[in-house]
């Protein structure tokens, strides 16, 4: 067992091409998986899953306040006592530009309606996917600050 895992927690490591984001003991993760929505526990069956763009969120400690992130995409590994989340790009919800994300949704819903037909729509998709996970992220941490 890691340093500071108890058989409550577990060791969650979230790494992104950035750097690492957290490391430490864990109760709690959730994740969006390629096949569907993750909800990690301690003594997790292991695991190996692409992540899309969405929001993980986390819990430290049972009183504490639950870590809200968004991820672009990567992978997720989960063994029994070590969950390892390497992420494309991954952000804390207080970090994200509002304004910025809103844009890239306007932008991304525009480029979606001009290339309906072409190869361009997939990656417009993509983008339209990725601000709404930016969007929802401020949206949680801002609901979870007026708490």
């Amino acid at each position: 067992m890691a340093i500071g895992v108890t058989e409550n927690t577990f060791q969650l490591n979230i790494v992104s091409a950035e750097g690492p984001l957290f490391s430490g003991p864990a109760h709690a993760l959730a994740i969006a998986g390629f096949d569907g929505e993750l909800g990690i526990r301690p003594g997790h069956s292991p695991l190996l899953s692409g992540i899309k763009p969405g929001v993980a969120s986390f819990v430290t400690g049972l009183k504490d306040p639950e870590e809200i992130l968004y991820i672009s995409g990567g992978i997720v590994e989960v063994q029994p006592s070590v969950v390892t989340v390497l992420a494309d790009t991954a952000m804390h919800g207080k970090d994200i530009d509002k304004a910025r994300a809103d844009e890239a949704r306007r932008a991304a819903e525009e480029n979606i309606v001009k290339h309906a037909n072409d190869v361009n729509f997939a990656q417009a998709q993509m983008d339209l996917a990725k601000a709404m996970a930016q969007l929802r992220a401020v949206e949680l941490t801002q609901k979870q600050m007026r708490r």
